[in-house]
């Protein structure tokens, strides 16, 4: 360890920036302002870059990963090519796939499915290698601020450094990436939980699933259960392992029973996964993940800036954490870098972007809230809007932030109001 980066003088040294978090939001975050030479302290909790859920990517994040300098990384690695998304109903019949090229013939229509422990590692590498020091199992207790309440300012971090008793770190600006636990959201009362989507998720990885032959063997599979309240992800990962879990409320998969014969039961309902997963083995125990949606309804104070989950989580459904978190990182660092060159980092700065990402979400969740319905399949919508096609498409590549997408939104909107009035199935069938 070099005398620069000491604990002793990391705490001394006024920073530019500390990021509070080791993500994809906050390795971004800390890439692109160390990258504009800007002084950079990453603080992670964890001894390093765990195992976790959001293995798979949407097509859009290439735009990111691009400005990151990452792609020709990506592009030499073992995670799966992922070319398309396709969708299984109850009876196990399958949606036609929806092929990411079909509204972009350029290569960023091909996305990944990776493992969350070596591609986090991949862009932490990249982050450092930028100039931003990262510092592994340094947890911050606390952001530290000049006056009270949502206005006060903030000016720096009490954390842990390696072990070590907490001390006070100075920084310019705070990014807030801590993930799910949402460090300033929840001390200001920001956070806003959708209770439409409070779900909880189960699961585990396999080895020896089945996969579809050539270029489909990448492909995210998101299979309902017999119950149509529940659904499988499929995500194939490096190595013959995939990521298989089970989403729902909360009330029809907590207190089941212990995890692994919630997950069985579950199974038992997925007919067409039960095929993809005979004879293969389960690596390890299942696992549990409360996933409530939530946005905040601020995203910058003064001398702070929310990204990634930190600000909003959204279902998992169409694998929108690691853009969402990507997104949000550049954003934020754009916000702080303008900011510091303008000696300005007000909430009005660091906040600005706050319409534009939220809209961005918002179409997301629009998707969600129609897969949802029990009475909704992409195939009944298209068949009904065939012209939304592509308008479907861009929403799955997660192209919210670079197409327009009100069309398509009109258009669920008023296909949610037809599969009302006609009332469910039982409910026709009692009409005769």
């Amino acid at each position: 360890m070099s005398a620069a980066t000491t604990t002793e003088a990391v705490a001394a040294r006024s920073w530019d920036a500390v990021v509070i978090g080791g993500g994809p939001a906050g390795a971004t975050a800390a890439a692109l302002l160390a990258e504009r030479g800007h002084a950079v302290l990453l603080l992670e909790k964890a001894p390093g870059p765990q195992l976790k859920v959001g293995e798979s990517l949407m097509p859009a994040t290439y735009w990111t990963l691009e400005r990151l300098g990452v792609l020709e990384r990506m592009k030499a690695s073992a995670f799966p090519r992922k070319y398309s998304v396709q969708f299984f109903a109850p009876d196990g019949k399958a949606s036609a796939p929806f092929y990411f090229f079909e509204t972009d013939p350029g290569e960023s229509a091909q996305t990944w499915q990776v493992l969350r422990s070596d591609f986090d590692r991949l862009l932490l590498d990249n982050a450092a290698e930028k100039g931003a020091l990262v510092r592994f199992g340094s947890p911050v207790e606390d952001v530290l601020f000049d006056g009270e309440g949502e206005e006060a300012q903030a000016v720096g971090v009490r954390a842990a450094l390696d072990g070590e008793p907490a001390r006070a770190i100075a920084a310019r600006v705070v990014v807030d990436a801590t993930g799910q636990s949402a460090l300033l959201a929840r001390r200001f009362g920001l956070k806003e939980i959708d209770p439409s989507l409070r779900h909880a998720a189960y699961w585990s990885h396999f080895r020896g699933a089945r996969r579809d032959p050539g270029i489909d063997e990448g492909a995210t599979l998101v299979l309902r259960t017999e119950s149509r309240r529940n659904w499988f992800w499929f995500i194939p990962l490096p190595g013959d392992r995939t990521s298989i879990g089970v989403v729902g409320p909360i009330e029809s998969l907590v207190g089941g029973g212990d995890p692994e014969a919630v997950f069985a039961r579950e199974l038992g309902r997925c007919p067409a996964l039960g095929e993809r997963l005979a004879g293969a083995e389960m690596l390890m125990p299942v696992r549990v993940a409360r996933d409530w949606s939530y946005l905040s309804r601020r995203v910058g104070g003064n001398g702070w800036v929310l990204a990634g989950d930190a600000f909003g989580f959204l279902d998992p459904l169409y694998s929108s954490g690691v853009l969402l978190a990507l997104e949000s990182g550049a954003m934020a660092a754009d916000a702080v870098a303008g900011g510091l060159a303008a000696d300005d980092v007000s909430a009005a700065r660091l906040g600005a972007h706050f319409e534009r990402y939220a809209a961005g979400i918002r179409a997301i969740r629009r998707l969600v809230y129609a897969f949802y319905d029990p009475e909704f399949s992409f195939r009944r919508f298209l068949d009904r809007y065939p012209e939304q096609r592509s308008g479907v498409i861009d929403l799955l590549t997660g192209n919210v932030f670079r197409k327009p997408y009100g069309d398509t939104l009109a258009a669920l909107d008023a296909f949610a109001g037809e599969l009302a009035a006609a009332g469910t199935a039982e409910e026709r069938e009692a009409r005769g």
